[in-house]
Parts: C-alpha cells; sequence; structure tokens
C-alpha cells in the first residue's frame, strides 16, 4: 500500500526566508520518500488561516486548503520552532483549527481525524523541545491522532548561542537517528491503522 504523509510547516517566517523548521521538515520528508511514502508539505504562514473553531471561517479563510491536505494523508508532520518556552502561535492556530474535527465524523461515528498518525518536530536554540511536543501530542491526540512510538524530534541549540539548526554544518547524529526512528515508526503504526482501523463509534 502506499502511504502519504503530509507535513505543516509552522515556522513564523514566510516564503521564501530560510526556516530551520522547514529544514528539519525536508531532512524528514526525505527519509519518507526513501521509505516509498508519497510526501507534500504546506508553511502554514503563507496561507490565510483565520482564528476560528469551524472547519471553514468563510471570507477567505485558506484553512480548508490544508484541511483537506491533512484528511487526504495518513500520516501528519507538524513541525514548529520554540518560542518563549512554548510552540509557535502558527503551531498553535493549527491545533485550535484541527479541534473542529472532534464533529466532524465518518459514517461510523469516528472523528476525521481518527486513523491518521501524527509526528512533529521541534527546533530552537533555547531548551523547551519537550514541553512543545507534550503539548502538540496530547492535543493531537485529543483531536484523533495516534502517536507512534518515538513520534517526534528535536533539536536545541546552546541557551542565548543565536545559532539555529539551519546554520550547522551537518545534521547532528542522535538527531539524525531519532529522524529515523520517527518515520520508519509512523510507517509502521498509519499501516497497522489501514489494515486494521479504529472500531465504529457508533
Amino acid at each position: 500500500m502506499t502511504l502519504t504523509a503530509h507535513a505543516l510547516v509552522c515556522t513564523l517566517k514566510g516564503s521564501p526566508q530560510q526556516s530551520s523548521s522547514d529544514l528539519i521538515t525536508y531532512q524528514l520528508l526525505d527519509e519518507f520518500r526513501n521509505q516509498g511514502v508519497a510526501v507534500d508539505s504546506a508553511r502554514v504562514v503563507d496561507y490565510d488561516v483565520r482564528p476560528g473553531i469551524t472547519a471553514d471561517e468563510g471570507n477567505g479563510d485558506e484553512w480548508p486548503i490544508l484541511r483537506r491536505a491533512v484528511l487526504d494523508a495518513d500520516i501528519l508532520l507538524l513541525a514548529t520552532p520554540t518560542w518563549v518556552g512554548h510552540m509557535s502561535s502558527v503551531a498553535q492556530r493549527v491545533l485550535e483549527r484541527l479541534d473542529a474535527e472532534l464533529s466532524e465524523t465518518d459514517g461510523e461515528g469516528r472523528p476525521d481525524m481518527v486513523g491518521k498518525v501524527a509526528t512533529a518536530a521541534v527546533v530552537g536554540n533555547e531548551d523547551g523541545a519537550h514541553k512543545v511536543i507534550a503539548d502538540l501530542f496530547q492535543g493531537l491526540n485529543d483531536i484523533g491522532f495516534t502517536i507512534p512510538a518515538q513520534g517526534a524530534t528535536y533539536w536545541n541549540g546552546e541557551a542565548m548561542s543565536g545559532t539555529d539548526y539551519r546554520d550547522l554544518n551537518e545534521v547532528p547524529p542522535q538527531v539524525k537517528s531519532t529522524n529515523g526512528a520517527v518515520v520508519r515508526n509512523a510507517i509502521h503504526t498509519a499501516r497497522l491503522l489501514r489494515s486494521d482501523p479504529y472500531p465504529p463509534y457508533s
């Protein structure tokens, strides 16, 4: 079976500015691609994603474009920088918009995102990645996503150093190894869910 992965990059920088979140995303997508997964991505800040709690807020809201890509994928990769110890405001908005999926169900009563796998990537030059991942995974799991074992990767630079992930000459071995585990485990979980879906809710 051909699996698909879609990444939502929650950098605060619009295209074509360089972004560490974008870089680690493409490194992970390369890993997925090498495992035969079809991949795609979007930088969320390039879209007019309105605040709100419905699937479509109207008046030019472009969240439905991103929502459709997530619905069509087996695996979601959510990438964010760390800002003042938290996920970016863009990532928070993505979670808020995805929350609407709790009321969007399939023919057997399951929320639309149940059966999909979620992974995360976090970068920053301060500590806080574990907290960001915990917050991301709590929200994504509530929405219905399945979190695979070791489903997140991150890089933190030295505090106050000003060094970004994109400034590194090469991927640190620990990050490269973790990236591989994230991809392998996400694919494994997605295949299991594709062949044996969660039971009906109704």
